[in-house]
């Protein structure tokens, strides 16, 4: 119990690290929690006009929700965690990056850190739930319809896969508080007022140097 305490908090606090604002930072872009749709993520990274610091975004996030199921899963045996264990693992760490401790618990909606969390579970579900992604991204070129979508199918494709255990639960979890999350952008998708893939913002212009 001691080690999978140990785990789950260390778990929540990888998750805590916020790429997007990290990356930001290194490439001397404004806080991504200062315009666009004020999420620290990687599409709104992307409104700033620089690829190179949303594609890091993306793959830091979702590394980090890999890393930490990853982990939990090759010590599990050593340390004697259960698959319980692993599900809380999954949970905690997707929890660090919606409210992170590093930034003053304002983090970002999750769907990198979910995905990443997913590829840790299996190859597989998450491959699936990225394809799942990917398709409507394409067909309709918003990233909040396509993650809400993925939420759906992805606890489908768990229980498809693996039938319903511990994991299962923590996946249903995670989807239900990433589609809540994105409360703001269901309204926008409804009143037709939602910001494509690649869309930028006005405010989204390096900090002025100080004189």
């Amino acid at each position: 119990m001691t080690a999978t305490l140990i785990f789950v908090i260390a778990a929540y606090l990888i998750g805590s690290i916020s790429f997007a604002v990290v990356m930001s930072r290194v490439f001397g872009l404004s806080d991504p929690r200062t315009y666009g749709s004020k999420n620290p993520g990687a599409t709104n990274v992307l409104r700033s006009g620089n690829k190179k610091a949303a594609i890091a975004t993306l793959i830091g996030d979702g590394a980090k929700g890999w890393f930490a199921v990853w982990l939990a899963e090759r010590l599990a045996d050593q340390y004697g965690v259960t698959d319980a264990g692993i599900a809380m693992v999954a949970l905690a760490v997707f929890l660090g990056h919606l409210w992170p401790v590093f930034f003053r618990f304002v983090g970002g909606k999750g769907v990198a850190t979910a995905l990443g969390v997913l590829i840790g579970l299996n190859p597989w579900l998450g491959l699936a739930t990225l394809v799942t992604w990917m398709v409507i991204a394409y067909a309709f070129r918003y990233s909040s319809l396509a993650a809400l979508i993925s939420a759906v199918f992805a606890p489908f494709y768990y229980g498809l896969l693996f039938g319903i255990d511990e994991k299962f639960f923590a996946v249903v979890a995670m989807c239900a508080l990433l589609a809540l999350r994105h409360s703001k952008n269901i309204s926008n998708l409804i009143a037709g007022k939602e910001s494509r893939i690649g869309s930028k913002s006005a405010a989204a212009k390096p900090p002025a140097a100080k004189k």
